[in-house]
């Protein structure tokens, strides 16, 4: 059962990531148990960058399998308690009003480490045309 879960959390993750979205118009899309609200997309000053910014939720004991981004993610956890694994850092639980920094294709995974809901807002500030999310092993 864990192991399906994980996929549909990998489906979930990819299924999300690739709707072109203007301002304040949100996409939502949901597989599983993780649910993916797709917010904004928009280009930024700097050419071949973008920003994406994206509300996830985790239901009780779902994990996001390890993946990276093509640039800087920024987390702020608005519900429960999320644990991060970033490579080369200890694990990172991370609750309701805090924030996490993960740097540039950064391997890493994300876990609801509680008995509830479990929600993000993810900013990503990625190079343009490249796929939001890499599976990494």
């Amino acid at each position: 059962m864990k192991t399906l879960r994980t996929i549909a959390a990998a489906a979930a993750l990819l299924i999300g990531t690739g709707s072109t979205l203007p301002v304040a118009q949100a996409d939502e899309v949901s597989l599983g148990d993780i649910k993916r609200t797709n917010l904004l997309r928009n280009d930024l000053s700097v050419a071949g960058r973008e920003v994406i910014q994206v509300l996830v939720e985790f239901a009780p004991g779902v994990s996001a399998v390890r993946h990276s981004h093509p640039g800087e993610e920024l987390v702020y956890v608005t519900e429960g308690a999320i644990e991060y694994k970033l490579d080369g850092r200890p694990p990172l639980t991370v609750k309701a009003g805090e924030v996490i920094f993960i740097p540039y294709g950064t391997p890493h995974s994300a876990k609801n480490a509680g008995s509830v809901k479990a929600v993000e807002l993810a900013t990503y500030i990625v190079e343009k045309g490249k796929p939001l999310l890499k599976l990494n092993e």
